[in-house]
C-alpha cells in the first residue's frame, strides 16, 4: 500500500529548498495524514459495531448455557 510519490527529505537538502516548495510539501504531506486518519477511523467505527455485536452474543449465550 505504498505511495509512488513518498521520499525522504534530509535537513541539508530541506534547507536548500525554496519556501514556496516547502510550502506545498507540509500542505500535502498534512492531507496525506489526514486520508490515512479519516480511514482509520471508519475502521476503527466498523470493528468497533462488529466487536459489540460478537460481544453481545456472547454475553447472551454465556448467560443462557451458563447462567
Amino acid at each position: 500500500m505504498g505511495n509512488e510519490n513518498e521520499f525522504a527529505i534530509n535537513k541539508a537538502t530541506w534547507e536548500r529548498i525554496p519556501q514556496e516548495q516547502r510550502d506545498w510539501i507540509m500542505f500535502e504531506t498534512i492531507q496525506g495524514i489526514n486520508g490515512r486518519l479519516r480511514s482509520l477511523e471508519r475502521w476503527n467505527k466498523a470493528l468497533s459495531f462488529t466487536g459489540g455485536i460478537i460481544g453481545g452474543i456472547a454475553a447472551a449465550l454465556g448467560v443462557r448455557f451458563l447462567g
